[in-house]
Protein backbone atom coordinates (compact mmCIF):
# COMPACT_ATOMS: atom_id res chain seq x y z
CA UNK A 1 0.00 0.00 0.00
CA UNK A 2 1.19 3.44 -0.81
CA UNK A 3 2.20 6.02 1.74
CA UNK A 4 -0.30 8.62 1.98
CA UNK A 5 0.34 12.52 2.14
CA UNK A 6 -1.38 15.36 2.97
CA UNK A 7 0.52 18.72 1.57
CA UNK A 8 0.26 21.66 3.78
CA UNK A 9 1.51 25.24 2.38
CA UNK A 10 -0.11 28.36 1.96
CA UNK A 11 1.64 29.01 -1.43
CA UNK A 12 -0.70 26.75 -4.40
CA UNK A 13 2.77 26.60 -6.83
CA UNK A 14 4.83 25.11 -3.67
CA UNK A 15 1.95 22.44 -3.23
CA UNK A 16 2.52 21.86 -6.84
CA UNK A 17 6.01 20.96 -6.54
CA UNK A 18 5.83 19.29 -3.49
CA UNK A 19 2.91 16.94 -4.94
CA UNK A 20 4.83 16.41 -8.10
CA UNK A 21 8.09 14.78 -6.41
CA UNK A 22 6.31 12.68 -3.91
CA UNK A 23 3.73 11.53 -6.97
CA UNK A 24 7.20 10.88 -8.73
CA UNK A 25 8.49 8.84 -5.65
CA UNK A 26 5.15 7.01 -6.20
CA UNK A 27 3.43 7.77 -3.00
CA UNK A 28 -0.25 9.15 -2.78
CA UNK A 29 -1.35 12.73 -2.15
CA UNK A 30 -4.24 12.25 -0.07
CA UNK A 31 -4.99 15.51 0.62
CA UNK A 32 -3.49 19.16 0.59
CA UNK A 33 -4.51 22.31 2.97
CA UNK A 34 -3.56 25.92 2.47
CA UNK A 35 -3.09 27.00 6.26
CA UNK A 36 -2.96 25.37 9.63
CA UNK A 37 -6.36 25.47 9.93
CA UNK A 38 -7.24 23.40 7.70
CA UNK A 39 -4.27 21.28 7.64
CA UNK A 40 -5.76 20.03 11.37
CA UNK A 41 -8.62 18.96 10.39
CA UNK A 42 -7.59 17.47 7.28
CA UNK A 43 -5.53 15.35 9.19
CA UNK A 44 -8.33 13.76 11.88
CA UNK A 45 -10.97 13.24 8.67
CA UNK A 46 -7.86 11.69 6.14
CA UNK A 47 -5.37 10.00 8.72
CA UNK A 48 -2.43 10.39 6.23
CA UNK A 49 0.66 8.33 6.99
CA UNK A 50 2.90 11.99 6.57
CA UNK A 51 2.28 15.52 6.82
CA UNK A 52 4.58 18.12 4.69
CA UNK A 53 4.01 21.05 6.45
CA UNK A 54 4.82 24.77 5.89
CA UNK A 55 5.55 27.13 9.16
CA UNK A 56 4.14 30.63 8.01
CA UNK A 57 0.59 30.55 6.97
CA UNK A 58 -2.36 32.30 7.57
CA UNK A 59 -4.63 31.44 10.09
CA UNK A 60 -2.68 29.33 11.83
CA UNK A 61 0.81 28.48 11.26
CA UNK A 62 2.80 25.19 11.07
CA UNK A 63 4.26 25.23 14.54
CA UNK A 64 0.37 25.56 16.12
CA UNK A 65 -0.70 23.08 13.46
CA UNK A 66 2.22 20.63 14.02
CA UNK A 67 1.56 21.24 18.10
CA UNK A 68 -2.16 20.19 17.38
CA UNK A 69 -2.01 17.13 15.57
CA UNK A 70 1.10 15.84 17.33
CA UNK A 71 -1.20 16.12 20.88
CA UNK A 72 -3.97 14.34 19.15
CA UNK A 73 -1.30 11.88 17.48
CA UNK A 74 1.96 11.28 18.81
CA UNK A 75 2.91 8.84 16.10
CA UNK A 76 2.01 11.56 13.35
CA UNK A 77 5.28 12.18 11.21
CA UNK A 78 5.73 15.79 9.92
CA UNK A 79 8.18 17.04 7.60
CA UNK A 80 8.46 20.81 7.89
CA UNK A 81 9.37 22.66 4.68
CA UNK A 82 9.73 26.35 4.97
CA UNK A 83 10.98 29.49 3.95
CA UNK A 84 12.09 30.58 7.33
CA UNK A 85 16.12 31.01 7.28
CA UNK A 86 16.65 31.21 11.47
CA UNK A 87 17.60 28.39 13.18
CA UNK A 88 15.12 28.72 16.10
CA UNK A 89 11.76 28.36 14.56
CA UNK A 90 13.01 24.79 12.47
CA UNK A 91 14.79 23.76 16.48
CA UNK A 92 10.98 24.88 17.91
CA UNK A 93 9.70 22.66 14.86
CA UNK A 94 11.77 19.14 15.80
CA UNK A 95 11.16 20.07 19.47
CA UNK A 96 7.44 19.57 18.73
CA UNK A 97 7.78 16.26 17.35
CA UNK A 98 8.47 17.32 13.70
CA UNK A 99 10.25 14.31 12.21
CA UNK A 100 12.87 16.14 9.52
CA UNK A 101 12.99 19.73 7.86
CA UNK A 102 13.74 21.21 4.45
CA UNK A 103 14.72 24.91 3.83
CA UNK A 104 13.22 26.48 0.83
CA UNK A 105 14.49 26.83 -1.87
CA UNK A 106 14.64 23.12 -1.74
CA UNK A 107 16.80 20.82 -3.80
CA UNK A 108 14.64 17.47 -5.08
CA UNK A 109 16.78 15.36 -3.74
CA UNK A 110 16.85 16.60 0.11
CA UNK A 111 12.67 16.67 -0.22
CA UNK A 112 13.26 13.13 -1.28
CA UNK A 113 15.93 12.18 1.01
CA UNK A 114 13.65 13.65 3.89
CA UNK A 115 10.63 11.44 2.92
CA UNK A 116 12.55 8.27 2.58
CA UNK A 117 14.08 9.05 6.01
CA UNK A 118 11.22 9.26 7.74
CA UNK A 119 8.93 6.24 6.01
CA UNK A 120 11.71 3.88 6.90
CA UNK A 121 11.30 5.05 10.05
Amino acid sequence: MSTRVLVVDDAVFMRHMIKKILTEMGLDICGEACDGEEACSLYDSLKPDMVTMDLVMPKKGGLDALKEIRAKDPDAKIIVISAIDQRQPLMDALKLGAADYVVKPFEKDRVEEAINRVIAG
